[in-house]
């Protein structure tokens, strides 16, 4: 009689468990689906991912956000956040992803999930036209008597911190102006991702990329959202269809 009554205990129990587990579930993908609105995390702050252009925001991800929120009938709030700090909002819960030429990296993974990659980039020098022999390699970048910006808190720092140990570091908190600082000769040259140079060498014609074609390494740039695997799976299966379509294509081509 006690071993009866101790089965039917455990299983109630399990029962139990089952229940509140289901009953506290709640996932990013219902919340969106029941409030209609997606909160997007954004540096806002890197061509031609994403930019704030006044009180408007343009860019790839930024329209790609937009038909993400469509696919789920649900309007986009976009959330400041900054390279420095991504980590720590994601943790805080201050959006549902990020968004915005954000390049998958196992520190950020060990946080959060990141989505499928939808594009492949990595790390080159862009310096002034007429110096541009003079940086076509990280050994003469790597020299005393050069000035190498950055942007502080995501991965052009930790490239430069890792691999720049010789050459003079200027830590920059601004984005939209640190390649003007090169033109006005206050730095000398930016590692940076490809794409940005290839971009920024286009919008200011006085600087060019010191390695063109070339990169020291490669990743995939991908969304950035909290460990929720529905969630997840569901940003997974719109951004496949949304490259198999053609419309991240399109969009890097309208950017470029």
């Amino acid at each position: 009689m006690k071993r009866y009554f101790f089965i039917f205990f455990i299983l109630t129990s399990l029962q139990s468990c089952s229940a509140n587990t289901q009953n506290n579930q709640t996932t990013i993908l219902d919340n969106v689906l029941n409030t209609k609105i997606l909160r997007v995390g954004t540096t806002a702050d890197y061509k031609p991912f994403t930019y704030l252009n006044q009180s408007r925001y343009e860019g790839i991800d930024i329209e790609l956000a937009k038909d993400l929120a469509k696919s789920l009938n649900a309007k986009v709030k976009f959330v400041k956040t900054s390279w420095p700090t991504m980590k720590q909002d994601l943790q805080a819960n201050k959006f549902d992803i990020a968004m915005g030429g954000i390049s998958k990296k196992l520190s950020k993974q060990q946080i959060g999930l990141f989505s499928i990659g939808y594009y492949t980039s990595g790390k080159t020098p862009i310096a002034r036209c007429k110096d541009r022999d003079k940086y076509k390699s990280l050994r003469q970048i790597n020299r005393a008597n050069v000035k190498v910006i950055v942007n502080p808190g995501g991965t052009n720092q930790k490239f430069v911190n890792k691999y720049v140990k010789s050459a003079h570091i200027i830590v920059y908190n601004d984005n939209k102006t640190i390649f003007k600082q090169i033109e006005e000769r206050k730095a000398d040259v930016m590692i940076t991702d490809a794409i940005e140079v290839q971009l920024q060498s286009k919008l200011i014609p006085t600087l060019c990329p010191t390695m063109p074609g070339k990169t020291f390494n490669k990743y995939q740039k991908a969304y950035l959202m909290p460990r929720d695997l529905i969630w997840k799976e569901y940003v997974n299966a719109w951004l496949e269809k949304r490259m198999l379509d053609g419309t991240v294509k399109k969009l890097f081509a309208k950017y470029q």
